[in-house]
């Protein structure tokens, strides 16, 4: 590749300000991959906590409906009153330019949705058990769906700045070496040249 660029001191310039170019570059990419990095452990520490306690909730939540289900038999009517969820809304946020998704769900009614005289504690305390399930899941959602993003995001970008590092940054490193190496090849003959030429007119004038 080197063979084919004229070592020009145009050239010269060019190829060092490439250099730069890809140098920054990287250090632009390796940061970038490193507030990724950092935001996906984040999200990963908070999906599993969230996992966690959606589990202990459901735990919970099944305990409460089976005791409502031996209290007051199948509550399948009681269930049809539960509204269906029409609250649900994604907005983004960007890290780096990567947009994570931000789902919102409005939280539990503080009122069930259905009357106190046929039902009990333990049906009231299924129905608001699962609400809270409905809104972790949701975040759960959200926070796997920004894993999900993250984790491209990083590849990709890792995928950059391995291209910097071991192609172009080589490349014009070499670029620059062949044509400081040959200009200055070309000094040293220019000087060489010069140095005779003097030599010989010293000589013809002593003659």
């Amino acid at each position: 590749m080197t063979e084919q660029i004229f070592p020009t001191k145009g050239n010269l310039m060019k190829a060092k300000k490439d250099l730069a170019l890809s140098r920054l570059g990287y250090e632009l990419m390796s940061r970038k991959r490193n507030i990724l990095i950092r935001e996906l452990m984040e999200l990963v520490d908070s999906a599993n906590e969230i996992r966690f306690e959606i589990e202990e909730t459901y735990k919970k939540a099944y305990s409460a409906l089976q005791e409502a289900n031996v209290r007051l038999g199948l509550i399948e009517t009681f269930a049809k009153a539960v509204p269906v969820e029409e609250s649900l809304s994604v907005s983004y946020r960007s890290v780096m330019g990567v947009e994570i998704p931000m789902v919102s769900i409005e939280p539990v009614m503080p009122v069930a949705p259905y009357g106190f005289y046929d039902t009990n504690a333990e049906l009231d305390e299924a129905y608001i058990l699962f609400s809270r399930v409905k809104v972790m899941t949701a975040k759960l959602a959200e926070v796997e769906n920004g894993i999900y993003r993250l984790a491209v995001a990083i590849k990709k970008t890792q995928k950059r700045a391995n291209a910097l590092k071991n192609i172009l940054i080589p490349k014009f490193t070499g670029i620059s070496k062949y044509i400081s190496d040959s200009l200055e090849e070309k000094e040293r003959e220019e000087f060489s040249r010069l140095k005779v030429i003097k030599t010989r007119k010293s000589e013809k004038n002593e003659d």
